[in-house]
């Protein structure tokens, strides 16, 4: 069971580039949990995937040599999420159906892929934290710096609008 929550339902054994595929198959899961209950139940489906993430990716590298194997890919899941949060409550907040807002999900999913693959400041340290909440940290934080990013670019892209 562990490794099949890890490999986010063996999607981490797709070749190549196991973290992107584990980002695009999250995009799917995100929008249902949107569409049954809002951003709280993005923000529930966040916690839930964390908890049993690390629990699933501890069982997983607890015998092996690699403290981060490519194809474990829930931590893409969570980190995908909440690139994709702002959205959520964007699109909750005016009432407008979440995929309108889809420069937001693409704008998440690419500066999610750039800052979880770059490892900038905090991603970094936390990626050389090792263990298995190393390896969830690393892309929790890269989810919230692309979640941060979506939040200001959505800002200049309606402060262009008004002016």
């Amino acid at each position: 069971m562990s490794r099949i929550i890890a490999t986010f339902l063996f999607v981490g054994y797709l070749r190549p580039a196991p973290g992107t595929w584990g980002s695009l198959a999250a995009l799917p899961l995100i929008w249902a949990l949107h569409q049954l209950g809002g951003p709280w139940l993005v923000l529930a489906g966040i916690v839930a995937l964390f908890a049993v993430g690390t629990w699933a990716t501890a069982d997983v590298i607890r015998d092996g040599d690699d403290h981060d194997p490519s194809e474990i890919v829930i931590d893409e899941v969570v980190g995908q999420a909440l690139a994709i949060l702002p959205v959520s409550v964007g699109a909750y907040g005016v009432g407008v159906d979440v995929l309108k807002l889809y420069p937001g999900w693409i704008l998440g999913f690419a500066l999610f892929r750039l800052f979880d693959i770059w490892k900038p400041w905090l991603v970094g340290w936390a990626d050389r934290r090792g263990g298995a909440l190393g390896v969830m940290l690393d892309d929790v934080i890269a989810g919230i710096f692309a979640g941060i990013g979506v939040i200001a670019l959505a800002a200049l892209a309606h402060l262009i609008v008004m002016v």
